[in-house]
């Protein structure tokens, strides 16, 4: 059954990209560099910035409001770029506006690689909130309940890399007292439940001395993305427009940020949606 609110948008229309702040750039900068054909949205929520440590209520809130915003600029997918959010405010989301357009999270996707690669022991490091949801070990666990899922809430690391610590003495210490807990003593792989995670990537595997899978929703999401603009006929033909990026909250030291996430200069437009 076609979905109806694509039944009044072009295949050429945006994808809508949203998350907390500016980490979902990293999917953002993935769909430009393998769909090149697709046109985005991106909404960066950085009034209420991080979501990791709001109420569920909260994030549910304001991604209903931000979806209705992306879906009234005629974006064609909303894309959740934000663990905490697809956590807390994907099912929400389906029960308003599933029958609309096609829905992505970030977690489902990666979930489903986990299980079919048939890991027995992952670790999983995230924001406060998808720890506490117990979403990953719950979804896993559905799918496949002998894995075990070590998940640990690791707050400092999305501010430490929004203020551009990366790869610095003051990161690798931040880091190293996180992936030193004895909980990831033995696993296979670590699963990077944040979309600003990818960012340590490489610091991660060399902690690991690149005996681990190091994992990240960017690829398996995109992989997503593709498939549903497939089975929905949506795959566009031709770029429309520029990418477009907004916040609900402007500062330029957000903007000078962006280009840590996503590798070509952007300009952010202020949106009070609130």
């Amino acid at each position: 059954m076609p979905l109806q609110h694509l039944q009044q948008v072009s295949k050429n229309n945006p994808i809508g990209i949203f998350d907390s702040g500016i980490g979902g750039l990293t999917v953002a900068n993935a769909i430009a560099s393998k769909l090149p054909l697709e046109d985005f949205i991106y909404f960066g929520d950085t009034a209420h910035l991080p979501y990791g440590d709001k109420s569920s209520d909260a994030i549910c809130y304001y991604s209903l409001r931000i979806t209705r915003f992306l879906i009234e600029k005629g974006c064609k997918m909303i894309v959740i770029a934000c663990n905490s959010a697809s956590a807390t405010a994907s099912k929400v989301l389906h029960e308003f506006y599933g029958k609309e357009i096609p829905i992505i999270n970030v977690i489902d996707p990666l979930v489903n690689y986990v299980v079919d690669h048939n890991y027995q022991k992952i670790g999983v490091i995230a924001t406060k909130v998808t720890t506490q949801s117990n979403i990953y070990p719950s979804k896993i666990h559905a799918l496949n309940p002998n894995i075990d899922v070590r998940p640990l809430a690791t707050p400092l690391l999305v501010p430490m890399i929004e203020e551009g610590f990366i790869s610095n003495n003051i990161s690798k210490s931040i880091l190293e007292n996180y992936l030193s807990n004895e909980m990831f003593t033995d696993i296979e792989a670590l699963v990077l439940a944040c979309t600003h995670f990818p960012l340590l990537k490489p610091a991660i595997k060399a902690y690991f001395n690149e005996k681990i899978d190091i994992l990240d929703s960017t690829d398996v999401v995109l992989t997503e993305i593709e498939n549903t603009l497939e089975k929905y006929g949506l795959k566009s033909e031709h770029r429309a427009q520029p990418h477009q990026f907004y916040v609900s909250d402007f500062t330029e030291s957000f903007e000078k940020t962006t280009k840590i996430f996503y590798k070509e200069e952007i300009h952010l437009e202020h949106a009070a949606i609130w």
